[in-house]
């Protein structure tokens, strides 16, 4: 079994900034990929940014040049910087991980961290 828990979320002002860390543990023979999804209320789950191993990264046109995805593959975490933090940002942010188990790859998710921005 594999736990993907999130930290670093909360509330920030329209301009600011917050770091999301996502810490993968449990049994895992290889990480292939780790994102960031966010859920608006009343909303779908949207990508955020996701990031292979090998550190190629995809980004939401929203985000693009205010967030920046990176990887630990040593610590298996994944973290996610948020500058220039605006009202529509705000979200549960959950983390997902495609992971490598026995010959398959399955997915995770965390339980997600609230991320408020205040105008």
């Amino acid at each position: 079994q594999v736990q993907l828990v999130e930290s670093g979320g909360g509330l920030v002002q329209a301009g600011g900034s917050l770091r999301l860390s996502c810490v993968a543990s449990g049994s895992i023979f290889s990480i292939n990929t780790m994102g960031w999804y966010r859920q608006a209320l009343g909303n779908e789950r949207e990508l955020v940014a996701t990031i292979t191993s090998g550190g190629s990264a995809v980004y939401a046109d929203s985000v693009k040049g205010r967030f920046t995805i990176s990887m630990n593959n040593t610590k298996n975490t994944v973290y996610l910087q948020m500058n220039s933090l605006k009202p529509e940002d705000t979200g549960v942010y959950y983390c997902k991980s495609d992971i490598t188990q026995r010959g398959y790859t399955f997915r995770y998710w965390g339980q997600g961290t609230q991320v408020t921005v205040s105008l």
